[in-house]
């Protein structure tokens, strides 16, 4: 991100422009994600992302397509305020800490920035795309466990508390370890274009948020499937007793290699203009700062 400003926003700033992001993200991407998630943990229920957008809107209608959308709703809102915001707070340290002499923070420190934020926001993604997840997986009558993220939450926190709810915490911060390559490639496409192009700022932002976002869920989605399957595990009888099981699980019984791959193209689909008008709106209200 091109440092124009002699004095940075405040740390607070990005708190509150990620609220904003999220608000964006999650009304243009949640339908993709919902059939991303059911790709991911159904065997053999859908052929593909198109049969699984037809059987959804056929059986469910298009309210199917988001269920599952106030934990996002909510969550998006409050991980966007928190990754975003806590991008910002890192970035200030590892310039004024590490590089305090240089003009322009290099990208080795927007990489550790991302990774910190990415670390630092899987303490509250955790449980919420646990909700968001188990919620999305119900298909039917028959496969109905909850009544709303309310209840989903009520019961998986009656079961075991705050360890039920933050089963998946370990598989969020290996999934968000790929922030790196997020916050890496925004920073050089945002070069780029600012250097090579007579963009407005805010195309900018537009062109290298879905850019950015797009090279982050290549290198990521392979660690998100695997995310998922674990957050829907039954939680009276799990199956996965450690990270690597749910690995062989996926490789073993979905298909090999493919198998880390289902739901790829919604994600993809999803990715770069969900991103790109989050990210947009991010920038913009920072430069309100």
């Amino acid at each position: 991100m091109p440092e124009s400003k002699t004095e940075p926003p405040p740390r607070y700033a990005g708190f509150i422009a990620g609220v904003f992001s999220g608000m964006m993200k999650n009304a243009v991407g949640h339908p993709f994600d919902s059939v991303k998630v059911r790709l991911q943990t159904s065997s053999g229920r859908f052929t593909g992302p198109l049969d699984c957008t037809i059987k959804t809107i056929r059986n469910e209608g298009v309210a199917g397509l988001y269920k599952g959308f106030t934990p996002p709703l909510v969550g998006w809102v409050l991980m966007d305020s928190v990754m975003l915001g806590s991008l910002h707070v890192y970035r200030r340290f590892v310039k004024e800490n590490f590089f305090p002499d240089a003009k322009k923070m290099p990208l080795v420190g927007h990489c550790a920035a991302g990774l910190l934020s990415g670390w630092t926001v899987s303490l509250v993604a955790a449980p919420i795309e646990q909700l968001k997840a188990r919620l999305q997986v119900q298909y039917d009558a028959k496969s109905r466990v909850y009544t709303g993220p309310i209840d989903c939450a009520f019961k998986l926190w009656k079961h075991d508390g705050l360890r039920t709810l933050y089963k998946g915490l370990v598989p969020t911060m290996i999934f968000r370890t790929n922030f790196i390559v997020w916050w890496g490639s925004y920073e050089i496409i945002t070069n780029y274009f600012t250097e090579n192009t007579n963009m407005s700022k805010a195309a900018v932002n537009f062109w290298a948020g879905g850019l950015s976002a797009t090279c982050f869920w290549i290198t990521a989605y392979p660690s998100d499937v695997v995310k998922n399957v674990i957050m829907i595990d039954n939680v009276d009888n799990p199956r996965f007793k450690k990270y690597t099981d749910a690995v062989k699980y996926v490789y073993t019984e979905r298909g090999g290699l493919r198998g880390f791959t289902r739901g790829f193209v919604p994600s993809i689909l999803r990715s770069f203009p969900a991103n790109a008008a989050a990210l947009a709106a991010f920038e913009f209200v920072m430069r309100l700062f």
